[in-house]
C-alpha cells in the first residue's frame, strides 16, 4: 500500500537486516547494502538504518563513498545510525575508550551521509546520575556538531535504569539545552513503560527528534531481553496504540519521518523481499484517515 506524501517512512536497521544475532553474535546483515537499499525503493521507503557493526563489515569491501553513491541512485534520502553507548562514562574508563571509536566512526558515516540522525542511550543499563548524563550529552552533542549536521537523539528505554520515564528523558534534553539535541521516541518502549499517546505532548516539538513504531504485548515475558530482540510485533500486530500514538505525535506536529523498528525472529526468517514488503506495509497502515475499530 501507499501513503500520502507527508509521510515518510524508514526501514531500520534490525527490521530489515535478516537473520542477525542481535547484541550476542553476528550483528551484520547477509543483505547486501545494494539489495537493501534496491528492496527500499521497490516498497516505497524513504531511508534505511545502519548498526555500527554491520557498517565496519560494509566498509571491509566497499568505501564509504561507494555506499552512499547505491543510497542515492536508489532515491533514497534519510539514513539513521546507530548506536552510541557508554559516551557518559568518565574518559579513563576502557567501556568509554571502545564507544569513542564508535562515536568517530557513526560521525563519519554521518558527515557523508547527511544523516538524519545518531541514536544514542543506554541499552547496557549502566549506571549514572542524571546531572552526569546531561552534562555528557550535551558535550556529545557539541561533539557531533563539528562533524555532522545529524540530530543526536536519546532513546529511553525499560533496561536504561537512569532514564525510564519521560520526566528524566526531558531532564536530559533540556538541561543539556542543545541545538541539535533531542529525543527519539520508540512506541514498543513507551507502551513497556506505560506512557500514553497524549502524554508525549508534554515533550517541547523541538525535542520530538524522532519516532519509531513498533508493536507488541502488554505482559511481559518471563525473559525481558528475549522479548526485546526477538518478539516485538509490525505495527497494528500487537496490542500496543500505534495509531494513538502516530496520531498525538502528528497532532502535536511532528513533521516526520518515521521508522519501523521490529526486533521479530519470525519476520528476520523471511526472505528480503517479504521482510520490506510487510514493513512497509503494515508501517503504511498506521497513517490511514481512519482509526482502526480494535
Amino acid at each position: 500500500m501507499s501513503v500520502g506524501a507527508d509521510v515518510e517512512l524508514l526501514g531500520l536497521y534490525w527490521t530489515v537486516s535478516g537473520p542477525v544475532e542481535v547484541h550476542y553474535g553476528r550483528e551484520w546483515s547477509l543483505f547486501s547494502w545494494a539489495d537493501r537499499c534496491a528492496e527500499a525503493r521497490t516498497v516505497g521507503f524513504s531511508g534505511l538504518g545502519l548498526w555500527h557493526a554491520d557498517i565496519r563489515h560494509l566498509l571491509e569491501t566497499q568505501s564509504l563513498a561507494e555506499l552512499k553513491e547505491i543510497f542515492d541512485d536508489n532515491g533514497l534520502r534519510y539514513l539513521e545510525l546507530e548506536f552510541l553507548g557508554d559516551w557518559f562514562l568518565d574518559e579513563d574508563d576502557e567501556r568509554r575508550h571502545a564507544a569513542d571509536e564508535t562515536r568517530a566512526l557513526l560521525f563519519e558515516v554521518a558527515e557523508v551521509f547527511g544523516a538524519h540522525h545518531i541514536k544514542a542511550g543506554n541499552i547496557a543499563g549502566v549506571t549514572c546520575g542524571l546531572s552526569q548524563i546531561t552534562e555528557r550529552f550535551g558535550e556529545l552533542c557539541a561533539d557531533a556538531a563539528k562533524h555532522t549536521d545529524a540530530k543526536i537523539v536519546y532513546e529511553f528505554m525499560p533496561p536504561d535504569v537512569n532514564v525510564h520515564s519521560l520526566d528524566a528523558a526531558l531532564t536530559i534534553v533540556e538541561g543539556a539545552a542543545a541545538p541539535n539535541g533531542g529525543l527519539a521516541i520508540d512506541t514498543w518502549h513507551m507502551s513497556k513503560l506505560g506512557i500514553k499517546p497524549l502524554e508525549l505532548q508534554r515533550i517541547p516539538l523541538e525535542y520530538m527528534s524522532w519516532i519509531e513504531l513498533s508493536d507488541g504485548q502488554f505482559a511481559n515475558m518471563e525473559d525481558g531481553v528475549d522479548e526485546t530482540i526477538n518478539h516485538r510485533a509490525l505495527p497494528g500486530e500487537g496490542e500496543f496504540d500505534i495509531r494513538g500514538y502516530v496520531d498525538a505525535c502528528r497532532g502535536h506536529g511532528y513533521p516526520g519521518p518515521w521508522g519501523v523498528e521490529v526486533l521479530s525472529e519470525e519476520l528476520r526468517d523471511n526472505p528480503i523481499d517479504v521482510i520490506f514488503r510487510r514493513a512497509y506495509d503494515t508501517t503504511a497502515s498506521q497513517f490511514g484517515n481512519e482509526r482502526s475499530s480494535t
